[in-house]
């Protein structure tokens, strides 16, 4: 939902409940949110289509971040952008997400970015709470490193469940610095952001055999390349970006080809540049 605030067709209620449910009755229940996404706008937005469609609420899921402080939202002099992982700042934030979406509990609520100033114990308990006073279902991180999740884990009781990363063909650092293998290795549901890189798979020097070898198969480049992820232990769950009904019937459909290992490697090879060692 990151650029919902930018598509205007899908403003009205009535139209984004539509919408929503067109996505419902293609098996896909999941929507991922953030409260820096239009500056809120965009769980504004998601939020008055529930309200206009009774019931709606009850059959979605909804994942939501917080803890990036964009500099128009700082309130000190220095209008910094910063991270606040501090249990009053995100208590304050769950709070608020709930009434903007107007939802019950959050399905799950993920910190959006590691910080260094970040108490363990502190939000760890705040995390905790949430879960317990039954506002969130369910913890997870966002772009953090191991030793970043494992001692926010240390300090709380209820698992972290997913971590969201970034992960695509065109940026596949993360599957040989030991970062993929880590959460996949701690049980933590693997969300790839950015799995087509923001168009840059098709840019790139694997563009070409992406063409080619989606024609062999009849489905899109597109789709390949979220197969490709799909084809990783842990099945990662890609966070696509686009609204465009058309695109995500193709992208569910396509994702599921399977991908056998000589291919996989080829298209690897081809974004990287060179053979494996």
């Amino acid at each position: 939902m990151m650029r919902l605030h930018e598509v205007t067709d899908l403003h009205p209620p009535a139209r984004l409940a539509d919408w929503i449910e067109a996505r419902l009755d293609e098996g896909l229940e999941w929507f991922d949110h953030a409260d820096i996404y239009g500056d809120t706008q965009g769980e504004a937005l998601f939020g008055a289509a529930l309200r206009a469609r009774p019931g709606l609420a009850t059959r979605i899921r909804v994942v939501t971040k917080a803890s990036i402080v964009t500099p128009e939202r700082d309130v000190s002099p220095f209008r910094v952008k910063h991270y606040d992982s501090s249990p009053q700042y995100l208590a304050r934030s769950i709070e608020a997400s709930l009434a903007r979406l107007g939802v019950e509990h959050l399905d799950h609520f993920l910190l959006h970015r590691p910080s260094p100033l970040m108490d363990a114990e502190a939000t760890g308990r705040a995390l905790d709470d949430a879960i317990d006073a039954g506002k969130v279902g369910a913890v997870g991180i966002s772009n953090f490193l191991p030793d970043q999740w494992r001692r926010l884990q240390a300090a709380m009781h209820h698992r972290l469940t997913t971590h969201q990363l970034q992960l695509s063909l065109d940026h596949h650092q993360p599957l040989f610095d030991g970062t993929y293998d880590a959460l996949v290795g701690d049980g933590l549901i693997p969300l790839a952001w950015s799995p087509l890189g923001g168009g840059q798979v098709f840019q790139g020097p694997a563009e070409r055999l992406l063409i080619r070898l989606a024609e062999e198969r009849d489905i899109t480049p597109a789709g390949l390349a979220l197969a490709w992820l799909r084809a990783l232990p842990g099945r990662p769950r890609p966070v696509i970006g686009s609204l465009r009904e058309e695109r995500i019937v193709a992208l569910h459909a396509d994702a599921r080809t399977e991908m056998d290992r000589p291919t996989w490697y080829a298209l690897l090879e081809s974004a990287r540049g060179h053979e494996v060692a």
